[in-house]
Order: structure tokens, then sequence, then C-alpha cells
């Protein structure tokens, strides 16, 4: 059923038409079998796994020598890659600017961009940065 119902054929006239078509499709499993492996490895960015060579195959990955077989599915491979140790680690990051002008610089073009996407409250926070001494602002905001 699923052959019947997803399977397709596509013929290719060049090996990068053949990673163009593969990078546009992002594939959970690629399986490659040519006579130079590494050019899909080199080139390809949108896979769940990648399987080089006649002695690699999908099976293999998923039981065996693989990290897993939780891959991306749906084109998803476009953004992400396959589960690994590194999605279960928790993740936070900070940003610090130093200095009042540096706030008021980065304020101005904060001001602007949230203008031109109607953004308004927050181009009105760049806005208080351009215009205020933040020496004296005392504040925790939780959004």
């Amino acid at each position: 059923m699923s052959w019947r119902d997803y399977g397709e054929v596509i013929v290719c006239d060049t090996i990068d038409e053949m990673v163009q078509v593969a990078d546009q499709i992002a594939s959970e499993h690629v399986q490659v079998m040519t006579r130079d492996p590494d050019y899909f490895l080199k080139n390809m960015r949108n896979y769940g796994a990648l399987f080089l060579g006649a002695r690699t195959n999908v099976a293999y990955g998923d039981k065996v020598i693989g990290t897993n077989h939780t891959l991306p599915t749906g084109k998803a491979a476009r953004y992400t890659g396959g589960l690994w140790v590194g999605k279960f680690i928790k993740t936070c990051t900070y940003q610090r600017v130093t200095t009042d002008e540096a706030s008021a610089l980065i304020g101005s073009y904060c001001s602007r961009l949230c203008a031109i996407e109607g953004m308004i409250a927050h181009g009105e926070q760049g806005n208080i940065r351009v215009h205020a001494d933040m020496a004296t602002v005392t504040c925790l905001t939780l959004v």
C-alpha cells in the first residue's frame, strides 16, 4: 500500500539535480548507492538519516549501527534532524547589552523593525531604551 499510495520514480539528468530533488523531498531515510556516495554526504542538507553505499542500509541504521530511528517525517528534515541526546539537554540562552549607548542604538533598530511589523508594544520597549537612563531602571519581566 505504501508504494502504491506514495511511491514514485524520479529520473534526474545530473548528480546535482539528484541532490536538489532529494533536499526538496527531505526524506526520513535516504539510501545512496553510487560510485561516489561521499558526494551526497558533502552536498545534501535535508534528510533524517543518510545511508552511504551498498553495504549500508536502512535496517542497519534503524536497528544496529545508527543513533536511533526516530527521524523527521513529512519533510521536517528541512528544519530538524533525528532524535539524539542533545534534544534532551535543557538549553538556556541569555543576552546582555553592556552600555546605555549600545542599548539605545539597538533600541532604535528594534523600534523601526517593530514599526514595520506592526508590533507596537515591542517597538515601545526599544523607544524607552533610546530615551532612558538605563542605570536607574529596575525591572523583571516574565513573558
